[in-house]
């Protein structure tokens, strides 16, 4: 059976026919294909459906009068711009809803580009909230935009590239948040466009995540700062061009006082046809920047890491910090019977954890079968492992857990379910370096089925309804949206079938919910852990194969599906405020529907 859907997963065509037969299965033939249809025509959309909006609704947001109408300084450097980019993005920021905006240039173009200076004159002459200024072309790029800056008169910075647009209603969407949300700063949604005007990509982007950042500049544009941040966090920096707005984003992110994510799309990149051998010259040269970038965002937080590019995915980075000491980490094993599978769990760890100081706590829930306490007696060589009886009738993973987490001595906890097989040798250690860190509370884990396809990698709260697992049974080399099945990042919710947890962060919360016997017991940990003011990081690099509910079987019995019910109607009451708000790592255009981040039609 494994090697059929293996098959399956791996031939995209037939990957299609299953996927498509599902749809149709789950919501009808008619909302399936009227679906099929509007992706069909989404991926032929062109810039203008997405820069149009109604002229009712752009007359109110021309007439709408802020309680606060600060400027906002449009900064940006021209080099060489081809004239039509020159022209394309000048009138995007003219053509801005709210007009209390500058857009301050600085030109470095060289002396066969000589019309870049004068159309931006005649921009200048006949709208005084333009200001041009020529500068040496041998200075870079953080310059050129420092000396931009020191034009601007506004309260608020925004940041743009010379090739790229503005949607009409930016700055009014901006201005919005400001006055709402006293945000000081704000990023947005972007797509990127072709030469002939279709839309390639559209990005977007969870609210702030730090550890996803640090993978990656997803923040990126549009991004509009209070110059309070400019004059604290400094400017620009020469030394690190090429990499200059992610080096400004982690510097101004790190002191902000509110970071407010509008998710939107009000950016609009343009696909540029460059000479491949200079483009891959540059980002080499720009790999290395912006490894030093991040280096030096960490050396500011006192955190020893080493940076590194991931060849596979360009523009993205992994980091491995350095542990600051070596505690002890109690892994806890709830079992009953299964003994063949508990022997390869506890066979993995001690064959292929390099990590020395573990200590084993198999939790014996009512065996039966005398194979199960014929390896127990095995097990009793092992100084480091130890099995303790829960002597309960029934089966309450919350309070087994609870129950041998009791007996553990370490400063950190992993739970790890009988039916897990380990992959990754470090594992321990790749969770560790997060765990160490007193803003994080969870680590999750990169779980397989064993076939090779995705079983976990983090829950998205809301997804099919309440929460579910994304990309489940995808191919297990799958980048996904953004690389985000290769990254390091936030997340809200993952799994206890392998899961780290510092020992006084689960004391902290109140440990294992008891009322959730069953089901969402560890959704619920891990909201309680973020309403605490942790955050809780995945980790692709710690990798293992999960059958998943193997030992226990699914929820098909009329039992097994009225305690799911049970533990269903508690967990919409208990956080019910927190399933309307959303995920914040989900951005509210990608359907609930879909596993895959899949866009709203």
């Amino acid at each position: 059976m494994w090697s059929l859907v293996n098959f399956i997963l791996r031939n995209n065509k037939i990957l299609l026919i299953v996927n498509s037969l599902r749809s149709i299965q789950k919501f009808g033939i008619k909302k399936s294909f009227d679906e099929f249809v509007t992706g069909i025509k989404d991926r032929k959309k062109k810039l203008k459906y997405f820069i149009n909006i109604p002229r009712h609704e752009k007359s109110s947001q021309e007439n709408m009068v802020f309680q606060k109408n600060y400027k906002i300084s449009i900064i940006v450097s021209f080099l060489n711009t081809p004239k039509n980019y020159l022209e394309e993005m000048i009138k995007s920021v003219k053509g801005q809803t709210y007009d209390n905006f500058e857009l301050c240039i600085t030109d470095g173009s060289d002396k066969n580009h000589v019309y870049v200076r004068q159309l931006c004159k005649t921009f200048t002459e006949n709208d005084k909230r333009i200001k041009y200024r020529k500068v040496n072309k041998n200075i870079g790029i953080s310059e050129r935009l420092n000396k931009a800056i020191d034009m601007s008169t506004g309260e608020y910075i925004g940041l743009i590239h010379q090739s790229d647009l503005l949607h009409p209603s930016a700055l009014y969407e901006i201005m919005s948040v400001i006055n709402n949300e006293k945000a000081d700063f704000i990023y947005t949604d972007e797509a990127y466009f072709s030469e002939k005007n279709y839309i390639t990509l559209r990005h977007h982007k969870p609210k702030y995540a730090v550890d996803t950042l640090r993978s990656h500049n997803y923040i990126s544009h549009f991004t509009v700062i209070e110059r309070k941040l400019l004059e604290k966090g400094g400017m620009f920096k020469r030394e690190f061009d090429g990499s200059q707005d992610y080096d400004l984003t982690l510097r101004y992110t790190d002191i902000a006082s509110i970071i407010f994510h509008i998710p939107k799309i009000l950016y609009f990149h343009r696909d540029e046809k460059k000479n491949i051998s200079i483009d891959i010259k540059r980002k080499v040269e720009n790999i290395a920047v912006t490894e030093q970038v991040i280096r030096e965002h960490l050396r500011k937080k006192n955190m020893s890491a080493k940076v590194e590019s991931i060849i596979e995915l360009p523009g993205f980075y992994r980091i491995i910090y350095e542990l600051s000491e070596q505690p002890r980490i109690s892994i806890i094993i709830p079992n009953k019977d299964c003994s063949s599978m508990l022997r390869k769990c506890i066979s993995s760890i001690l064959q292929r954890t390099t990590y020395k100081d573990i200590e084993i706590i198999i939790v014996e829930n009512n065996s039966t079968q005398e194979a199960t306490f014929a390896f127990y007696e095995e097990l009793k060589r092992y100084e480091n492992i130890r099995v303790v009886y829960w002597e309960k009738q029934g089966f309450n993973f919350s309070e087994i857990t609870n129950f041998g987490v009791q007996h553990s001595s370490g400063k950190h906890l992993v739970f790890l379910n009988n039916d897990v097989t380990i992959i990754t040798p470090n594992w321990i250690e790749e969770m560790l370096m997060y765990s160490q860190r007193s803003d994080v509370g969870i680590i999750g884990a990169k779980l397989y089925y064993p076939n090779g396809s995705i079983q976990h990698a983090g829950i998205i709260l809301g997804l099919g309804g309440l929460a579910s697992h994304i990309y489940q049974s995808f191919p297990r080399d799958t980048a996904g949206y953004m690389g985000k099945l290769q990254i390091v990042q936030n997340m809200s919710i993952v799994t206890a079938a392998c899961m780290m947890i510092k020992r006084q962060v689960f004391d902290e919360v109140g440990r294992f919910e008891l009322e959730f016997p069953n089901s969402f017991n560890d959704v619920d940990l891990c909201l309680k852990v973020r309403k605490a003011g942790y955050l809780i990081v995945w980790t692709p690099y710690a990798e293992a194969y999960h059958l998943e509910s193997k030992s226990r079987g699914y929820n098909i019995g009329t039992e097994k599906r009225m305690k799911l019910a049970h533990d269903v109607d508690l967990f919409k009451r208990r956080w019910h405020n927190e399933l309307a708000a959303g995920d914040p790592y989900y951005n509210c255009n990608f359907s609930l529907d879909k596993n895959d981040y899949h866009l709203k039609q």
